[in-house]
């Protein structure tokens, strides 16, 4: 056995290990894709029936250094959660925590403030018409937060939380502040996220031409999107991947 396996090796026993591999995965390619800020922003993930029990990423840690086994298991409903000495950050747990005590749908969750995305959630019309492909798949599909109060502490989470009650809301666009996915799986959220951002930076940048815009129907663009909606395996096989390219470049992340 070779000493970089033994070391990594040893972590595969910890609880949800699988589930820490996929979220710990989806963190290190989101600091390649330069969608990271610093040694803000959270992803967590429920591993329990009720969506209470979830990992999340550890207080004000790079996404690039983040492994298997730093990612924290909280829970929801323990109010002593901030009084312990590994505690998560404030926000974070205002945000997640409130997310996974109220909507056990919401699997997955992940914030960012991702440039255009941000850029976005920054305009007075905060919408993503339908003008492409990527565009037309958030198709009814996302909510706006015109209510931004401040840091996501327990009340500000809580409200947004409230936002995302409509399961068929996948997206929030944080107004003046950001962007939030939820997702059945790591899988899931860390493909939607992608292509959200993929989808604003085409938007944005259309907006730059000047030009007048070229929009779907309102009825090709549900139809694109539920046709990705029944696309078979794709998030799976992004995340896949994403791994495969991790464990040749990165293989400290299984640790």
């Amino acid at each position: 056995m070779s000493a970089s396996v033994a070391p990594i090796q040893k972590f595969t026993n910890l609880p949800h290990y699988q589930e820490r591999v996929d979220l710990a995965a989806a963190f290190r390619w989101t600091a390649r894709l330069n969608m990271h800020e610093a040694v803000a922003n959270h992803f967590s993930l429920a591993v329990n029936d009720e969506g209470t029990r979830f990992l999340m990423n550890p207080n004000q840690v790079h996404f690039s250094l983040i492994k298997a086994s730093s990612l924290l298991l909280l829970n929801a409903n323990d109010p002593r959660t901030m009084d312990q000495p590994d505690a998560p950050d404030p926000t974070a747990w205002g945000l997640h925590g409130s997310i996974h005590r109220h909507l056990p749908h919401a699997r997955c969750v992940m914030h960012v403030h991702s440039i255009y995305a941000t850029v976005l959630a920054s305009l007075a019309d905060s919408r993503l018409p339908p003008i492409d492909q990527n565009c037309a798949t958030f198709f009814n599909r996302y909510v706006i937060d015109e209510g931004y109060g401040g840091l996501a502490f327990e009340d500000e989470g809580e409200r947004c939380a409230r936002l995302l009650k409509d399961p068929r809301h996948k997206v929030m666009i944080m107004g003046n502040h950001g962007v939030l996915v939820i997702g059945e799986s790591v899988a899931d959220a860390f493909n939607r996220m992608y292509y959200f951002e993929r989808s604003a930076e085409t938007y944005i940048k259309a907006l730059q031409t000047g030009q007048k815009l070229r929009v779907l129907s309102d009825d090709v663009a549900e139809k694109v999107a539920q046709e990705i909606e029944n696309y078979p395996g794709q998030a799976e096989r992004h995340l896949a991947d994403v791994k495969a390219l991790l464990e040749r470049d990165e293989p400290d992340y299984l640790g």
